[in-house]
């Protein structure tokens, strides 16, 4: 089958790396698509194409990616996959797991992992670096940027927005401004909707994600609109604090029938500790808040109904908040534990980080399976904020309307949460301890990740004869 067609947006900085390439002007070019919009189809078309040209002459290209599995074999994949397209199947050798040679023409494939060793590569053809926004800047310049210095290669650097300070970004600031001083194009960008112009189905599912995200939403506004996140700023607007407010009052007791699920974030044990505010040393304890929430069945809003998109995750409607500052977790634990089973909940998903070890293996031997110790990594954590960022706007979350402290202090912590954008496309969800706590806005966030999670028992039974 002949290799697919590409699009008039992959055609353009096609032909302009080509330009370069064989004026052997060694130019630099920074291309963002949108998620899905064909980068790595641009990529392997393009290293084909090169490794018939110079098949004669001879040459290196090097590719990298931020990891080597998946990143780096799948682009070895599909550039093989594209060589038996072109009728080139039994002509290109593989060398060494990670080189595909044509005639005297190689394309190497090389991880940018911070402790990859791939010093000595030179790169004759091309440089590429693939999620250039992942790649680490001081990575890229020791060991990769030297590659095609004495070839003075033509390098590509591919992949989407995240924040100013990632080296693919840095890099489009520069190609920007010097296209402001010589006409030179050297940075192409092409969001989702420039894609939609030419797939219908890839309009339908991106404009169901931003129904289903939100326009606001980072993994949105970066992977689609291509917009880099700026600063920190506040988690939640005054539009999603409301989005959050139910009409329901929080309940004493579960209702029978109904399933339910908890979210524990566990403070240490009499934990202290000091900070400046206002000039002045004041002490703060952290609390263990416990967050039970009903699991809604997913439902798909109007906007989304008739599109093929991948089922919608299960909401959460709390329906009860209880909060303990300062308990020893001796007595923490016996209280837990009569609380969760009053409540029957199906899963328990409590923070099991340094002093929670203990409490959440103590859970856990004494309900069983349905208890899931949490360990808080930077990625963890990244993943319960964009979870918790995309069932706002979607209409799976709610809280029930009140005045009591818990739920006070609740509104209290959402409104003054923050994020920040991490290295790798990860997000953190934080309080300033200097304005106050997270407690409870941890405890939702694995509240929300064990309904999600949460899978119904099967029914058991004998077979009827």
């Amino acid at each position: 089958m002949p290799m697919p067609a590409l699009r008039p947006y992959q055609r353009e900085p096609l032909r302009a790396i080509l330009r370069s390439i064989l004026a052997r002007d060694g130019r630099t070019f920074s291309i963002m698509m949108s998620r899905q919009a064909g980068k790595n189809e641009l990529s392997a078309q393009l290293e084909v194409g090169l490794l018939v040209r110079f098949a004669a002459q001879g040459g290196d290209g090097i590719k990298a990616s931020p990891t080597f599995r998946p990143q780096t074999l799948t682009s070895l994949a599909r550039l093989i996959a594209r060589l038996h397209d072109a009728g080139l199947g039994a002509l290109w050798i593989p060398e060494h797991g990670q080189t595909i040679r044509l005639g005297r023409a190689r394309m190497r494939f090389f991880s940018a992992a911070p402790t990859a060793n791939v010093v000595g590569a030179t790169a004759g053809l091309i440089l590429e670096i693939d999620e250039a926004q992942d790649v680490d800047a001081e990575k890229y310049q020791k060991d990769f940027r030297p590659m095609g210095a004495t070839t003075n290669a033509t390098t590509v650097l591919y992949g989407t927005a995240w924040d100013g300070t990632t080296l693919l970004e840095r890099a489009k600031e520069e190609h920007l401004a010097l296209e402001r001083r010589d006409g030179i194009r050297r940075h192409f960008e092409y969001d989702w909707q420039t894609v939609a112009a030419f797939n219908p189905d890839y309009r339908r599912f991106v404009e169901a994600e931003r129904t289903r995200l939100g326009e606001d939403h980072p993994l949105f506004r970066t992977q689609y609109a291509l917009l880099p996140l700026t600063g920190e700023g506040r988690a939640f607007s005054a539009s999603a604090l409301d989005a959050l407010r139910g009409v329901y009052p929080r309940q004493p007791a579960p209702t029978p029938g109904r399933r339910y699920v908890a979210g524990i974030d566990l403070a240490g044990e009499a934990e202290e500790s000091d900070e400046a505010a206002r000039g002045a040393r004041r002490r703060r304890r952290d609390s263990t808040v416990v967050v039970i929430g009903e699991v809604i069945p997913p439902t798909v809003p109007p906007a989304l109904e008739g599109l093929r998109i991948a089922a919608l995750p299960p909401g959460l409607r709390v329906v009860q908040i209880q909060i303990w500052t300062g308990e020893r977790h001796a007595t923490l634990f016996s209280q837990l534990v009569r609380l969760l089973r009053a409540w029957n909940v199906a899963r328990v998903v409590v923070d099991a980080t340094g002093v929670g070890a203990g409490v959440a293996s103590f859970l856990r031997d004494t309900l069983g399976s349905r208890v899931e110790p949490f360990h808080f990594t930077a990625a963890a954590k990244s993943d319960l904020a964009f979870r918790l960022l995309a069932a706002v706007p979607a209409g799976r979350l709610t809280l029930p309307a009140g005045d009591d402290p818990e739920l006070r202090r609740a509104w209290h912590e959402l409104a003054l949460a923050r994020t920040a954008h991490r290295p790798n496309g990860q997000l953190a969800l934080f309080v300033d301890p200097a304005e106050g706590h997270d407690d409870f806005v941890m405890a939702l966030a694995l509240a929300l990740y064990a309904a999600e999670e949460a899978r119904p028992r099967a029914a058991r039974g004998r077979a009827g004869g």
